[in-house]
């Protein structure tokens, strides 16, 4: 099967339109419908509906979609180690939840090009559950994830405690005399938003949602209103007055662990990538 028609099938699937996919895939459309076709007929399936005008997944197709985000992953994985063996490079596959990459990752990957030249990065952005797969799986070699996993063979270890505070874009805003208002509530896990419902029982629900700090950000810096965010993204916009810390608001405290396996043939690596992340390892 060629790599080529599950990235043509997930970017069909991501816009349900064949004309929207072949001007992202910078393809014609009936190439993305040829590829489609060829695609359904070594699956022996239909994966989209096309019955009615709109196009939809069938259940097929939606089963397809994780499968084809791991055979891809695991073909750039396959392509970069070959690439790199004669350079002398340590291949590290990095996965982690869409918010820890905003949080704390960033400048971990920029330590490592930094300090590590030995080392050819590839990362990955998993849910929970996918990326303790992967890890047992050998897919993945550093998994981080909010809460450590007990699971066979991984080992966990906390690298980072992240402080996260109410900021506002309302400068006169007192904590105590109102209730929240245009409220961001952004995912950080099951934890924090166990912690914020003690803190704030009588508080309205959150206004929206949003399963990212960087996009909670934007949001209110364009539109207004006040979210739970780290210091690190808030920093420059608190510094400029665009945001304002809220004095004598709870703040919430998230740990971020890392997870691999303590028989992978990378350990020293590993290990040595881990030292890089300051204040928690010694």
């Amino acid at each position: 099967m060629k790599i080529e028609l599950l990235k043509t099938f997930l970017e069909v699937s991501r816009s349900l339109h064949f004309r929207i996919a072949s001007e992202n895939l910078f393809i014609t459309q009936s190439a993305v419908s040829a590829r489609i076709k060829l695609l359904e007929e070594d699956l022996g399936v239909l994966l989209f509906d096309r019955s009615n005008r709109n196009l939809k997944l069938t259940p097929e197709g939606h089963r397809l979609i994780k499968h084809a985000n791991e055979l891809i992953l695991m073909w750039q994985k396959t392509k970069q180690d070959v690439g790199i063996s004669a350079q002398h490079s340590i291949q590290l596959v990095v996965g982690a939840k869409s918010t820890i990459w905003d949080i704390v990752l960033q400048n971990w990957l920029q330590k490592i090009h930094s300090n590590i030249d030995e080392v050819s990065l590839l990362t990955s952005t998993y849910n929970a559950p996918e990326l303790r797969k992967s890890l047992l799986n050998r897919v993945v070699d550093i998994g981080f994830l909010f809460e450590p996993t007990f699971v066979g063979e991984i080992i966990s270890e906390k690298v980072a405690t992240v402080p996260l505070h109410l900021v506002t874009t309302n400068p006169d805003y007192v904590f105590k005399e109102v209730q929240l208002q245009d409220f961001i509530m952004v995912d950080y896990g099951e934890s924090i938003a166990a912690q914020y419902l003690r803190e704030f029982p009588d508080t309205p629900e959150a206004k929206h949602f949003m399963s990212q700090p960087r996009i909670a950000l934007n949001f209110i810096l364009e539109a207004g209103g006040a979210a739970y965010l780290p210091r690190q993204i808030t920093f420059e916009y608190l510094k400029s007055n665009q945001l304002f810390l809220v004095d004598d608001a709870p703040v919430f405290r998230r740990d971020i662990y890392a997870n691999y396996l303590a028989n992978n043939q990378k350990i020293e690596m590993i290990e040595q990538v881990l030292q890089l992340f300051p204040h928690v390892r010694t």
